[in-house]
C-alpha cells in the first residue's frame, strides 16, 4: 500500500445553486484516490475562511473560481505531492503554511478545504474503508437523528421573518427509517396546513427549499408546524429547533435585533426566545444572537434552560472561537461545518476540544451543498447524536437521509442515536 501522493488536479463544478466551487481529486502512488468539493452557505459569518472567487461580471455573475482553481493545481499541488495522505495534519499544515493568513485568503479556504478532503478520502481509500469507518476505527453502533428545516425565514416580498431556520426533530421515531419517514409527512402535511392558513394558497418553496415562512411572527409559524406535527400523530415523538441567525437581522449602530418588525435588545429577544421554549418542545436554538454579541450569549445561557444553546457563526468551526465560547459559558456546543475553518484537521481539532469540555458538536450541511458531503461521514464516524439536515427536498439534502440509512444497513446491530438525556423540555 503506497500513500503517498502522487497527482492532484482541481476542476471548477457548481452546487445545487448553480454556483461555483471547487473540486479537486488526490491521487496516491499506490492508484488509491479521493475526490472533495468544498461547499458554501447563503448565511456566511464573517469568521469563516476565505471564499476566493473571480469576481469576473462576465462569467457566472462573478462568482467563477478559476483562481482557486490555479491555486491547487499550481501552487498547492507542487508543494504537496510525495506527502503521504495518511498524515493528513501534516498536509493541512503544509497548506496553512503556503496560505500564511488567518482565513486563508490568499490561496482560498476553498482551494484549501477540497485538497483536505480529497487527501482524507485518498487516505480512507488506502486503507479499504468508507470514510467514515475510518473516522470512527471501530464498528459503527449508532447514526443520528436528522433535523428538518422545513420553514425558511428571510426577507420575501411581503414580509420578513427574522429567524432563518424552523426545524423539527423525530426524537421519538424508533429507528432512522421511522425518523426519515417522519420528517417527511410532517413535510408533506404542512404544505396542507400553510394552504389552508394562506386562504387556500399554496406556499412558496424558499431558496433552502422548506417552505418560505407565512409570517413575520415566529410563534404563529410553529404554531402551524405543531399543527402539521399533530396531524401526523407525532406530538410526542417530535421535538423543534431553531436557527435564528440573528447576525443577519443584527443592527450594530443601534446594538438591536429585527423581531416582528420592530428593532429589541438582546434582553428582549432573549426573553421572547426563552418563552418559546416553555411554550414549544425545543432541542436546540442556534445563533440566537450576534456573532459578536459575547455579553448576550452569556446571558442567554444563563437565562434560557428549556433548550440548548448552540453557536454558529458565533464559533464557525475554530478552535479559538470555541475556547473562548467556553471559558465565557456562553454555550452548549456548535454547529460542526469544516468548511467555516477550512481544513479537515481544524475542524476536529474544535470537535475534540468540545467532546473534552462536553460540548455538543453538530454537524450541518451549507446551503450551496453537495451530494457526498463529507459532514456525514463525520457526523456517522464520529457518533454525534443529532446533525442539522435541509428540508426533504433536493437531491443533495435527500441524499443525507439515504446515507444514513445505507450506513444502518450495512452496520449489524446499528440504531438511532438516544437524544433523551440531552432534552430540557
Amino acid at each position: 500500500m503506497n500513500s503517498r501522493i502522487q497527482a492532484i488536479h482541481a476542476r471548477q463544478i457548481i452546487d445545487c445553486k448553480c454556483r461555483p466551487m471547487v473540486e479537486v481529486d488526490v491521487i496516491t502512488e499506490g492508484g488509491f484516490s479521493g475526490t472533495g468539493c468544498a461547499p458554501t452557505g447563503s448565511s456566511v459569518g464573517m469568521y469563516e475562511s476565505f471564499v476566493l472567487r473571480d469576481h469576473n461580471p462576465k462569467e457566472y455573475h462573478g462568482m467563477s473560481v478559476h483562481k482557486a482553481v490555479e491555486n491547487v493545481n499550481r501552487r498547492l499541488a507542487p508543494a504537496l505531492i510525495g506527502m503521504d495522505v495518511l498524515d493528513l495534519p501534516a498536509i493541512d499544515h503544509r497548506m496553512i503554511e503556503l496560505d500564511g493568513t488567518e482565513n486563508k485568503k490568499n490561496l482560498g479556504g476553498n482551494a484549501i478545504y477540497s485538497v483536505s478532503i480529497a487527501a482524507f478520502r485518498a487516505a480512507a481509500a488506502c486503507c479499504r474503508q468508507p470514510l467514515y469507518s475510518y473516522i470512527a476505527q471501530k464498528e459503527i453502533e449508532t447514526v443520528p437523528i436528522p433535523s428538518f428545516n422545513i420553514i425558511n425565514g428571510g426577507r420575501y416580498s411581503d414580509l420578513v421573518q427574522p429567524f432563518n431556520e424552523f426545524l423539527i426533530l423525530p426524537y421519538g421515531a424508533c429507528d432512522i427509517y421511522e425518523a426519515v419517514e417522519m420528517g417527511v409527512n410532517t413535510f408533506q402535511e404542512l404544505k396542507s396546513v400553510l394552504t389552508r392558513f394562506l386562504g387556500g394558497k399554496s406556499p412558496e418553496i424558499a431558496p433552502s427549499y422548506g417552505y418560505a415562512a407565512p409570517s413575520e411572527d415566529p410563534e404563529i409559524v410553529l404554531e402551524l408546524m405543531q399543527e402539521a406535527v399533530a396531524r401526523c400523530g407525532y406530538s410526542e415523538k417530535m421535538a423543534f429547533a431553531l436557527d435564528c441567525a440573528s447576525s443577519e437581522m443584527y443592527n450594530p449602530v443601534s446594538r438591536t435585533y429585527l423581531l416582528k418588525g420592530d428593532q429589541v435588545s438582546s434582553g428582549q429577544l432573549i426573553r421572547y426566545v426563552k418563552n418559546l421554549t416553555e411554550k414549544f418542545p425545543f432541542v436546540f436554538i442556534e445563533d440566537l444572537l450576534d456573532e459578536n454579541d459575547w455579553d448576550g450569549w452569556q446571558k442567554a445561557h444563563q437565562e434560557i434552560t428549556g433548550a440548548l444553546l448552540l453557536g454558529d457563526d458565533l464559533i464557525a468551526t475554530n478552535p479559538k472561537r470555541l475556547q473562548k465560547a467556553c471559558r465565557l459559558a456562553a454555550i452548549d456546543g456548535f454547529i460542526l461545518k469544516p468548511n467555516q475553518v477550512g481544513t479537515i484537521t481544524e475542524a476536529l481539532k474544535a470537535y475534540d476540544f468540545a467532546r473534552k469540555n462536553h460540548l455538543l458538536a453538530t454537524p450541518s450541511g451549507r446551503s450551496g451543498g453537495v451530494v457526498g458531503d463529507v459532514v456525514m461521514d463525520l457526523a456517522v464516524g464520529l457518533s454525534v447524536p443529532f446533525i442539522k439536515n435541509g428540508a426533504p427536498r433536493s437531491g443533495e439534502r435527500i441524499d443525507k437521509l439515504n446515507f444514513l440509512m445505507r450506513v444502518c444497513d450495512a452496520s449489524p446491530g446499528c440504531r438511532l442515536s438516544d437524544i433523551s438525556p440531552l432534552l430540557r423540555f
